[in-house]
């Protein structure tokens, strides 16, 4: 990473072009050459640097339900959990915490039906009883805008 790619990152976090050609435009804000600006996009996301280019919705205002949910497997059951909950393409992310809830993910639906129709699934998937799921939906919404800086 050098001062480039930190103008790069910076780039595409503040103010990505709404635009047919969204690299050349950001190349002459930037004052470089569009295949420079690509090639080191591209070697940002091999690198993992760079993990995902698109957009950010608010869920909520396009009238989605969402929840922080968890579950409490055994050591044995990780792998086979996280298959169950990865195959809801409703599921947005999903993490293994050192917790008796030790696998923890989110979930944007249509509705709270679907939300709860997901949860009982999973549940039945993975034989938990009530007490191995927690739902935990928005009470109140703090949303941060998070920006990401190299360190020097």
């Amino acid at each position: 990473m050098d001062e480039l790619d930190n103008r790069i990152l910076q780039a595409l976090q503040d103010n990505f072009p709404l635009s047919a050609e969204p690299y050349d435009v950001l190349a002459q804000e930037l004052q470089i050459a569009r295949d420079l600006l690509w090639s080191r996009v591209q070697r940002m996301c091999e690198e993992g640097i760079i993990r995902r280019i698109g957009a950010s919705l608010d869920s909520h205002k396009l009238g989605f339900s969402s929840t922080l949910a968890a579950i409490s497997v055994s050591p044995d059951g990780v792998e086979q959990a996280a298959e169950v909950i990865a195959h809801f393409p409703e599921v947005t992310h999903s993490y293994l915490r050192k917790d008796i809830f030790n696998i923890w993910f989110t979930i944007i639906a249509a509705d709270n039906e679907r939300l709860e129709c997901i949860l009982h699934q999973i549940s039945s998937l993975l034989s938990l009883d009530d007490s191995k799921i927690l739902n935990l939906p928005v009470k109140r919404l703090f949303k941060l805008d998070a920006r990401f800086n190299t360190m020097p």
